[in-house]
């Protein structure tokens, strides 16, 4: 295994803290990633001195009913707005990723500067391949895990109502599931370094999506050490980093909740400081996650141009044979992108 895994690893903490430009990408990224939930309420012990339904106040009352009366509308709204924020969290996710991609490869290239305005748009026209790969790679392991918690479901809710038949159906799928989880994460880690190396192979070399994903199998399988065990040393970095990214919440959640607790459930004001505290730490924590992201996806590029790069040549893989040539040294406004391979 002749590859250097510390090169990569600094030479991606260079380049990340070179051009900034990338934690923005790199925030966006996590759009598509599942951000970090941040509890800090609870459900009070249900004690005798807390309020009963009899006695809300006549505001909060209405304002019940006023849900109880629109239910409908209220959830159709809900939906759609939940749907519109999960397709626009799928497009920031995707430009953010594809715009790490070739922000790397640009700086790798010997950009000076790098334009966010600039990087955007040329992230646009790979958005529909890389979007599909992931489509077509993730949507069946969505429907069947999908499938299998519908099945639990309804078997439970038959089970709860008193049908044996729907117990013995739950146990017999539950251990059925149980085995499809054990088995599907192993196979989502490998699918995911798989998937890493194809998203590289539509923005590098401007692959359509199934020769991308027969691109990426082929280096996977070429480079199955460097690869894997690239996987594992970002995965440990990224875990790391995460939990101490989630510090502050636990100094700030755990703290309130047991002053909460030790208030028979009636103090809010512990909750609300800390909610406000949560509220003033989510950009920072936003932040620091868009760094580890812009980190992990520029070590995933050069791992990738470092591994596809021919023995005899000096440049890395060319992104897009159409890809216009580099603007002179004096046109700020544009992207300079040095024709040697630093």
């Amino acid at each position: 295994m002749n590859f250097n895994f510390g090169e990569v690893l600094s030479r991606a903490w260079q380049i990340i803290w070179k051009h900034k430009v990338l934690w923005i990408f790199g925030i966006l990224a996590s759009c598509s990633q599942g951000g970090r939930g941040y509890n800090s309420g609870g459900n009070g012990g249900g004690g005798t001195g807390g309020p009963g339904p009899g006695n809300l106040p006549p505001q909060l009352e209405r304002f019940f009913e006023m849900i109880a009366q629109n239910a409908v509308p209220i959830i159709i709204t809900a939906v759609s707005l939940v749907c519109i924020f999960w397709l626009i969290a799928i497009f920031l996710g995707t430009i953010g990723r594809i715009g790490l991609i070739r922000g790397t490869w640009q700086a790798e290239g010997g950009a000076e500067r790098l334009i966010f305005g600039q990087l955007f748009s040329e992230s646009t026209p790979y958005f529909w391949r890389v979007f599909g790969l992931s489509l077509l790679v993730g949507l069946p392991i969505i429907l069947l895990v999908g499938a299998l918690a519908a099945a639990l479901v309804l078997f439970g809710v038959s089970m709860s109502q008193g049908n044996r038949t729907s117990a013995f159906g739950f146990l017999g799928v539950l251990p059925i599931f149980f085995a499809c989880l054990c088995v599907l994460i192993p196979v989502a880690i490998v699918i995911n370094m798989i998937v890493r190396q194809s998203e590289r192979a539509i923005v590098l070399e401007n692959l359509p999506v199934l020769p991308s994903l027969s691109r990426g199998w082929e280096i996977f399988r070429s480079h199955l050490g460097e690869i894997i065990l690239m996987a594992i040393i970002l995965g440990v970095l990224g875990v790391v980093t995460g939990f101490i990214i989630a510090i502050p919440v636990f100094i700030v959640v755990v703290p309130a909740a047991i002053a909460f607790a030790a208030g028979n459930a009636q103090n809010w004001t512990p909750l609300i400081v800390a909610g406000g505290l949560l509220c003033l730490y989510i950009p920072i924590s936003l932040l620091l996650n868009g760094i580890v992201i812009s980190f992990t996806e520029s070590a995933w590029t050069l791992t990738y141009l470092r591994l596809t790069r021919k023995p005899d040549a000096n440049e890395p893989v060319t992104p897009d044979p159409e890809t216009p040539p580099p603007p002179s040294l004096d046109d700020g406004d544009k992207t300079v992108i040095s024709s040697s391979y630093a």
